[in-house]
């Protein structure tokens, strides 16, 4: 059943009322809110509130609740917009100001709507690698003695890292290169101060 609910504050005390699309109202097929109690369903008391204000109605085709405003002079707002003349759909969240008075849909049930879930794409996910805890030594030495008894092509063997190169001081007097250990003491040739020697990479060998 297609239904809508509204909660409002009038003279302090908390309202709430629920609209059916197929309800017997004072005005049948839509349902009426203002202060003329001959007129309307819902009452207000707040003057700010016109005697026939707005009125709320299911509208089959759209499958959606609708209010329309019946007091171009004192129009309602309608989540912030102003509504002078037509309708505005209302949902759940909604929130209507009527003068000075505010009435908000807290609850929208419209089971036929149609709610189609966005698709997400999710891009495709590289296979999962699983890992071996470090605490079952068992499957750690399965996996090894089937690595070692695959046999290697040599083009799949794995290339040796080259020797790292080790970093030396340049003497900013005589240019030579010692090692790094000889920056607190200076330069082993002429006695020079390293502090401001420049770095520079030794070749393996030397």
């Amino acid at each position: 059943m297609n239904a809508l609910t509204l909660q409002w504050y009038d003279a302090g005390q908390l309202k709430t009322q629920q609209i059916y699309e197929q309800q017997p109202t004072k005005s049948p097929g839509t349902f009426r809110i203002g202060r003329d109690p001959i007129r309307c369903d819902i009452l207000l008391s707040h003057p700010t509130v016109s005697g026939l204000h707005v009125e709320i109605f299911f509208h089959t085709q759209q499958q959606c609740f609708l209010i329309k405003n019946l007091r171009p002079q004192n129009p309602p707002l309608v989540d912030g917009q102003q509504l002078i003349q037509g309708e505005l759909p209302l949902f759940k969240g909604s929130v209507i100001q009527l003068g000075q008075m505010q009435l908000i849909v807290i609850n929208l049930s419209i089971p036929n709507a149609s709610n189609v879930p966005a698709t997400v794409l999710v891009p495709p996910q590289p296979p999962v690698v699983p890992i071996v805890p470090p605490q079952q030594p068992h499957l750690n030495q399965q996996l090894n003695q089937q690595l070692n008894q695959q046999h290697f092509h040599p083009r799949n063997s794995p290339v040796p890292l080259a020797k790292p190169q080790a970093i030396g001081l340049q003497c900013p007097k005589c240019h030579r290169v010692s090692s790094i250990e000889h920056l607190q003491v200076g330069c082993p040739w002429c006695g020079t101060s390293l502090a401001a020697a420049a770095s520079v990479l030794i070749p393996p060998g030397n």
